[in-house]
């Protein structure tokens, strides 16, 4: 299937991006907001339009077009305030979903957080980021799109293990970003993981067994 990585310059993207390019089932569109982040891309001989999740739904649906599936792997960062986790966590994930629905890009992959469905588990100290992805996955949910949820725990920059634990609730850990566009990836077309939301760390399982098990 030809997907649409949303986020692509981030991480968790360039690490998920990489593997879309290097697969023999998958290709491979990464959406960025600036042009020499395109042109990057475009040197690597990966495909790349320019979309801005601030900008409105048919900028995003555009990018989507020709697309089966999109993947939300976008995020404000740590050092930007609540304002900015309203309008890119919450407001630019809706929006991609609600551009899915309108380009025909049947197939969403939505990057959440960690136990983001229990409102009792939430950090006091960044509840606003919490409630961003839990509405977000609510309007997912609430989509004609065949959907999948991913949850990650505290992400590190460590190397990834090929080891992950996935299932509906589970304790905080952290799982490097590579390991989290492994599941990403995997979760593409398992079916196993349509309709479903889970929370990911580091584990014992490959993310396709890990994910086989939900």
């Amino acid at each position: 299937m030809r997907v649409l990585v949303i986020g692509a310059n981030g991480q968790i993207g360039r690490h998920l991006v990489k593997l879309l390019k290097d697969s023999d089932k998958h290709e491979v569109r990464a959406m960025v907001r600036k042009q020499e982040q395109a042109d990057e891309f475009k040197a690597d001989g990966i495909e790349a339009v320019l979309a801005d999740l601030e900008g409105p739904v048919s900028e995003i649906a555009a990018a989507a077009d020709g697309c089966d599936a999109v993947v939300f792997t976008a995020g404000s960062g740590g050092s930007t305030g609540a304002d900015k986790t309203l309008l890119i966590d919450l407001d630019g994930a809706v929006k991609s979903v609600e551009a899915a629905e309108e380009a025909g890009a049947a197939r969403f992959l939505m990057v959440s957080a960690i136990q983001a469905h229990n409102r009792s588990n939430w950090s006091e100290k960044i509840r606003h980021y919490f409630a961003a992805k839990h509405y977000a996955d609510r309007m997912l949910m609430n989509s004609s799109l065949t959907y999948t949820i991913v949850r990650p725990g505290g992400l590190t920059n460590d190397s990834g293990t090929g080891r992950v634990q996935a299932a509906e609730n589970l304790e905080r850990a952290d799982i490097p970003r590579e390991d989290v566009a492994a599941v990403l990836y995997a979760a593409l077309d398992e079916e196993s993981t349509y309709y479903k939301g889970f929370d990911v760390v580091s584990g014992e399982h490959s993310p396709e067994e890990a994910l086989k098990n939900l």
